[in-house]
């Protein structure tokens, strides 16, 4: 048996197999949008939501993030003098100046998704207003002005 045999075996076959579940040969029936359940499409937010978890960031995991940097750093400082002169000392030394980079990286970056969350509230509210004002400036009697 041959290539050619096989291929065409595979082929037969394929068109043999159970029916699909889904055709993308045709179009969806219109309404487009990202609604649920066939509805109208909408944009949830939460601004509760992500004040409270602004609130957590600020509240709890920045001191508590902060107070366990200082706990390890207290326990490697000990370590580095308990090795002095040896070559432990020196990769304390290191972890200990790797651990607080990371650490000050962590704090920036809960910092920048605290001010993202507090700030996404504003942002939406703004673009609210600012639809409503093109909208209401929309009528019958508006006129359209060439640039």
């Amino acid at each position: 048996m041959g290539f050619d045999d096989d291929w065409a075996g595979m082929r037969s076959g394929a068109t043999e197999q159970a029916p699909v579940g889904m055709r993308l040969n045709q179009l969806d029936g219109g309404g487009g949008g990202g609604g649920t359940s066939g509805g109208p499409p909408s944009l949830a937010t939460a601004p509760a939501k992500k004040k409270a978890a602004a609130n957590t960031i600020e509240n709890e995991l920045e001191p508590d993030t902060a107070k366990a940097a200082k706990v390890a750093d207290a326990a490697t400082t000990a370590a580095v003098g308990g090795f002095e002169g040896w070559a432990t000392a020196a990769g304390l030394k290191t972890v200990e100046t790797t651990w607080d980079s990371q650490v000050k990286n962590l704090l920036a970056r809960l910092a920048s998704e605290k001010t993202a969350l507090r700030s996404t509230a504003l942002t939406f509210g703004q673009q609210e207003l600012d639809t409503r004002a093109r909208i209401a400036g929309v009528g019958p009697t508006s006129r359209i002005e060439q640039y």
